[in-house]
Order: C-alpha cells, then sequence, then structure tokens
C-alpha cells in the first residue's frame, strides 16, 4: 500500500492511497474468477462432447456389429461437422462484431447476409423455375454465393468505412436499410410464387444443418479454419479496437483500418455459415449473450474459446433433444431461434436502447 502526501499553502492536507494488492492488469479480477472460467470452459466442452456423442449413436436403428452401422453413424458425422461450422462461425463472428462496434447487443445479420441469401435463394426460384431452383448447388452455386455475399460487405465496409468520413454507425444504418429491403423483395417475390414452389423454397430458407451438402465441406472447412485462426491471432488488437476510436489511436493502434480487417474476417465466416447451413439469425446473440456471463473479462483470448465451446453446446444440444426427445426434428432452428429472440428482447428491456 502507498500513500501520496500532498500540502498547499493553506495546510490543507490531501492523501490519496493506492490499493495495488487489488489492482492487476490480468484478463480475470481474482483467482476465483479464473478458477470458474475454466471449470465452466471444461463442462461446457464435456456436454457439448457428450451430445454430439448421442447424436452419434443414440437411438441407432442399425446394430453395432452390423456392417451398416457405420454408414449411418458417417452420415450423422456430416451434421456434426456442419454444427461445428455453424458454431464457429456463428460465435466468432459475432463476438468480434460486438466488440468491433462497442455493442453487445447488435448483430452481423444487421448487415443484411441473411437478406441476400434469402433473396438470391428467391430470386433463383421467381425467375428461373423450381428445376433451375433444385438444380442450384454444387460448389460453383455455393462459391457464387459466398462471393456475392463478402463482395457485398467489402463494399459496404470499403465505401462507408473509408475515406475522411467513415462512420461505423452510418455502416450499420446502411446495412439495416440494405437488408431491410433485401427482405421485402424477397417477400414480394415469394408471395408470387406456387403453393409448390413456395413450400420447397420455405424448406431452404430455414437454417438447419440438414441443408448442408457434404461436397462443401472440402471448400468450407478450410476456409474456416484459417479465418478462425486469423481471427484468434487478432484477439490482442480486438482487445484494444473494443475500447473505442479515441483509445486506440491513443495506444497507437490504427482503428479504421483495423475495423476493417475485422469486418472482412467476421463477413467470411457469416457468408459460409449463411450458404452452407441457411439463416440463423438469433444463435449468434444468443451464444454471444451467454459468453459474457460466462466469461466476464476483456480478453478476446478467452473469450473466444468460451464461445467456442457454448455454441457448440447449445446447437448440438438443441438437436440432440428434439431428435430423440421430444421427436420434433423440423423445428430445432426454430426453437434455437426462439431462445435467441426472446433473450434479445430480455436485453433490449434491461438496457432499454441499442
Amino acid at each position: 500500500m502507498n500513500e501520496f502526501v500532498f500540502e498547499n499553502n493553506e495546510s490543507t492536507r490531501v492523501s490519496s492511497r493506492l490499493h495495488t494488492e487489488n489492482r492487476s492488469a490480468k484478463a480475470f479480477r481474482s483467482k476465483k474468477g479464473e478458477r470458474r472460467y475454466w471449470i465452466l470452459l471444461t463442462t461446457f466442452i464435456a456436454l457439448g462432447l457428450l451430445a454430439s456423442y448421442g447424436l452419434l449413436v443414440y437411438n441407432n436403428p442399425v446394430p453395432v456389429n452390423s456392417p451398416s452401422f457405420i454408414p449411418v453413424v458417417r452420415r450423422r458425422m456430416i451434421a456434426i461437422v456442419s454444427m461445428v461450422v455453424a458454431a464457429i462461425c456463428q460465435s466468432l463472428s459475432t463476438v468480434t462484431f460486438q466488440s468491433i462496434t462497442n455493442n453487445r447487443v447488435i448483430t452481423p445479420s444487421l448487415l443484411g447476409f441473411e437478406a441476400l441469401y434469402s433473396t438470391i435463394q428467391t430470386s433463383t426460384m421467381f425467375f428461373f423455375g423450381l428445376n433451375t431452383f433444385l438444380s442450384f448447388n454444387g460448389i460453383g452455386a455455393f462459391s457464387f454465393q459466398v462471393i456475392a455475399m463478402v463482395l457485398m460487405s467489402l463494399i459496404l465496409y470499403g465505401w462507408l468505412l473509408s475515406g475522411k468520413y467513415g462512420d461505423l454507425q452510418l455502416m450499420l444504418l446502411v446495412g439495416v436499410i440494405i437488408g431491410t429491403g433485401l427482405r421485402s423483395l424477397s417477400s414480394f417475390m415469394r408471395r408470387l410464387l406456387a403453393p409448390s414452389e413456395f413450400d420447397i423454397l420455405q424448406a431452404k430458407l430455414f437454417g438447419s444443418v440438414n441443408n448442408a451438402d457434404p461436397r462443401y465441406f472440402p471448400v468450407v472447412i478450410p476456409i474456416v479454419i484459417i479465418t478462425g485462426i486469423i481471427l484468434i491471432s487478432y484477439s490482442k488488437k480486438l482487445n484494444v479496437l473494443s475500447l473505442g476510436k479515441d483509445v486506440s489511436t491513443a495506444l497507437g493502434v490504427k482503428y479504421q483500418p483495423g475495423v476493417i480487417f475485422g469486418l472482412i474476417l467476421l463477413s467470411i465466416l457469416m457468408s459460409v455459415s449463411t450458404a452452407l447451413v441457411g439463416p440463423l439469425t438469433f444463435y449468434g446473440f444468443l451464444v454471444a449473450t451467454l459468453t459474457y456471463q460466462a466469461a466476464p473479462t476483456y480478453d478476446h483470448k478467452y473469450i473466444f474459446p468460451m464461445a467456442l465451446a457454448i455454441g457448440f453446446l447449445i446447437i448440438t444440444a438443441a438437436y440432440f433433444f428434439m431428435y430423440h426427445v421430444f421427436n420434433a426434428q423440423g423445428v430445432v432452428s426454430i426453437i434455437i431461434e426462439m431462445f435467441g429472440g426472446f433473450i434479445f428482447l430480455i436485453v433490449m428491456l434491461r438496457k432499454g436502447t441499442l
């Protein structure tokens, strides 16, 4: 404990004490908080692995000693891989986006990724018909959707974040307007479709791991791994960027280039996730909100692993319970979105503002 004493001409004595034993530059405020973090992280990882194991072998109609057992497990493994990809993309991109914008309510969905995906799918059905829509798959179609969404984000970032009048809030506002316009356009086209075409299209527009095509994995997995590693290695700079423009600049970090680079990385992850499994609007928000409660730290080196563990646990546990407990295979994404939207409303009502 250090004590500084100052006396002015009027003999007024001012005493200031610095309790250095209570001050720390570590990621956690106390050993207890750090221990709680590691316990929760280990628990979430174990539960996620348990849920994924249940999805692979539980209620398998084929006996273990049957030659058909492995093909069934391999088919289920496709869904597990899709869940891992969705968890990585949604959790990392949402946490990064909220850190960059310094706001824990808004999500990357505000930039219109889901709306653009919906517009591409609806336009294909509306202008080219059912046969073309059903044949609109494969690496070429997947790459087209990813590139279109990434290009839209690059144009948006390059236009609104570069130059003299670069403004993050303006970018968010324009993103909301573009997303709303695309949703209105796709909704109008869907109303003009035949009932059979509408049903097929609507099934495609619901986020589901069943939409994932294993032919995309040789492209998706390397992209997700490389982008995720780059983003995690970007953690230290994200710690500074999350403090805001003025503080980042004062600490010697180039704010605008750093923000643009982070937004490009998260746009790649969001585009891949949306093109692979479909829109998951509130899933990322749910994961991020729970992560902040489980990992009370500013350091993204610890936030990212917790977000990945929680994201994987939520999606695997949801599919396990809906498939094998409640026998409601078609409503998994709806349940996740419902809980995410419910948590979003609670956070909004508590904060009172975006």
